[in-house]
C-alpha cells in the first residue's frame, strides 16, 4: 500500500485519518474474501490479537 496514493499535503488531519481507516478497512474485507476464497484462516481485526493470550483479551 502508497501512502502517498492514500493521503496529500493538502488534507486535514481527519481527512488523512479517515482516508487511512478506509484503506486499512478495504484492505481488512480484501484479507478476508481472498482467506475464504482458499478455506484459510480470515485476517484478525487487530494484529495485537497475535500477539496476546485468550486470558489476556
Amino acid at each position: 500500500m502508497n501512502g502517498n496514493a492514500i493521503i496529500s499535503d493538502d488534507m486535514t488531519l481527519e481527512e488523512k485519518l479517515a482516508a487511512i481507516d478506509a484503506a486499512m478497512a478495504n484492505a481488512q474485507a480484501q484479507a478476508q474474501a481472498d482467506a475464504q476464497d482458499s478455506g484459510k484462516i480470515v485476517a484478525p481485526l487487530d494484529p495485537a490479537d497475535l500477539t496476546m493470550c485468550l486470558g489476556c483479551q
